[in-house]
């Protein structure tokens, strides 16, 4: 026995450093880890804004006397604020520096949720929502421009994976954050709590996430405890391409800088991409049944199956760890179809997901038991959450790495405006399909029914665009060579 007490481990911190030592090995490093949670961090914040007003929706909604259609409205005025800024910020994206650009945002994002905890009318929360929606559009292009300068592509499924799983946990978080502090005090704590958070991460990220140089001169190479770091290769993907001897898709060839490209100009050519126009379709439709059932899953989960706020708590937890396996699974199982020779499984992956989810997501939806409702719910979530990693990997797939910044911009500009609609659509269907309005579920479970219908257009899509996938691969890999 030590002479020291204290030089003995106690089992909760040998567990802890455990978990630690495995955490670092399986994403490559503390300069790897440092960088994924910050990226994850900004995903977070915009789902935690995103998260918490469905959140405190029920509590505002009374405390207001809103319709479903007006609190839908609270949701699409912030996302059709930040499709209007999106595409500024992605043509800003490919040109300053991208840290300090996510920074000020932040900061600036922090004061409109004080704006929206100060609210006394309806008017004045939709202006503070305008503001929040357009501050948090730079989160999406800059992520994805940083992820492709930190990792090698080989990786990039994996990667996203990890970084994603922050929009998992922050939707998980500010539903339970918002609707816990709105059952305790009110909505309003809900927004200041949010604020507060805001300004702790912009020191933090300020302080611990460096620039990259573009172009993928600062990529991280994977270091493995006692071993050196492992180099950087190409991706799965360019490399099965090459052997296939599978030739460039001509429309997608890149013939210009990229650099000097307008706005138009970029918008042109990244639509002329035939997988990319695919991914940006799979992409609208999914989030537009998502912000739908984010907006309106509190308010039915109460109505449907009439939880205490103790059972609601573990019902979104559970749920939110189906949609946590399913987005740290779904880029690792693409990644490894690739290099077994399977090329468009970043587009085969999410089909299968959108398409198993519709399936699952049904029972779930029509039961009144939460113990009936709860596996059927799970695996909707996971398989809808796993099909988010792979989209976005191939995105830069098939994209010069100097447009990453405005392609994702155009992407999100219309994603958006996807999202910007579907509380509004989902709001007048329930009310117009739900005849107790806002005390009885009817209304809301058939728009959630309806609303399954496009993912399950989502899987067709994705199935037909995986042909082109090869030659835009090989498109993006000869514009860069030429264009690099």
């Amino acid at each position: 026995m030590s002479a020291n007490p204290g030089d003995e481990r106690r089992p909760e911190h040998a567990v802890l450093d455990w978990v630690a030592r495995r955490t670092m090995a399986v994403v490559g490093g503390p300069a790897r880890f440092r960088v994924i949670a910050m990226l994850a961090c900004v995903l977070a914040l915009v789902t935690v804004d995103q998260g918490t007003l469905g959140a405190v929706g029920l509590e505002i909604q009374r405390s207001m006397d809103l319709t479903n259609t007006e609190l839908g409205s609270l949701s699409a005025v912030s996302s059709a604020a930040g499709a209007a800024a999106v595409l500024h910020v992605g043509v800003l994206t490919d040109r300053v520096n991208r840290v300090r650009f996510l920074t000020a945002c932040i900061a600036l994002w922090s004061l409109a949720m004080v704006a929206g905890a100060l609210a006394d009318s309806l008017s004045w929360l939709l202006c503070s929502r305008i503001a929040a929606g357009a501050l948090t559009a730079a989160a999406g292009p800059s992520v994805v421009s940083l992820v492709g300068d930190y990792f090698p592509a080989s990786e990039r499924g994996r990667i996203y994976g990890f970084i994603l799983s922050g929009e998992m946990l922050g939707v998980g978080f500010g539903l339970l954050a918002g609707s816990t502090l709105a059952h305790l005090l009110s909505w309003r704590a809900a927004f200041w709590f949010l604020a507060l958070v805001g300004i702790v991460f912009v020191f933090v990220i300020a302080r611990k996430l460096p620039e990259p140089e573009r172009g993928g001169q600062s990529r991280l190479p994977a270091v493995t405890p006692g071993k050196r770091a492992t180099p950087a290769h190409d991706d799965t993907a360019r490399r099965a391409v090459r052997r296939r001897g599978i030739g460039p898709d001509p429309a997608a060839l890149l013939r210009r800088d990229p650099a000097r490209m307008s706005l138009w100009q970029a918008i042109r050519y990244v639509l002329s991409i035939r997988t990319n126009v695919a991914l940006i379709v799979a992409s609208v439709i999914g989030y537009f049944f998502f912000a739908g059932l984010r907006t309106f899953a509190i308010v039915f989960v109460h109505q449907q199956y009439g939880l205490s706020q103790a059972a609601l708590t573990g019902l979104i937890l559970l749920v939110g760890v189906g949609a946590l396996l399913g987005v740290l699974s779904g880029g690792r199982l693409a990644d490894h179809l690739t290099r077994r020779g399977h090329i468009s499984a970043r587009m085969v992956v999410p089909a299968i997901g959108y398409g198993t989810a519709a399936v699952f997501f049904v029972p779930g939806l029509l039961t009144t038991s939460s113990a009936i409702a709860l596996p059927f719910l799970f695996v909707a979530a996971a398989a809808s959450a796993a099909a988010i990693p792979p989209l976005d990997a191939a995105r830069l797939d098939v994209v010069h790495f100097r447009l990453w910044g405005r392609a994702e911009s155009i992407r999100t500009f219309l994603r958006v405006g996807g999202e910007a609609v579907a509380p509004v659509v989902f709001g007048v269907l329930a009310d117009v399909l739900g005849p107790g309005g806002t005390t009885s579920a009817q209304g809301l479970r058939y728009a959630f029914l309806i609303m399954l219908v496009p993912l399950v257009a989502n899987a067709v899509v994705l199935l037909h665009g995986r042909h082109a996938y090869p030659r835009d691969v090989a498109a993006a890999a000869a514009s860069e060579r030429m264009r690099g």
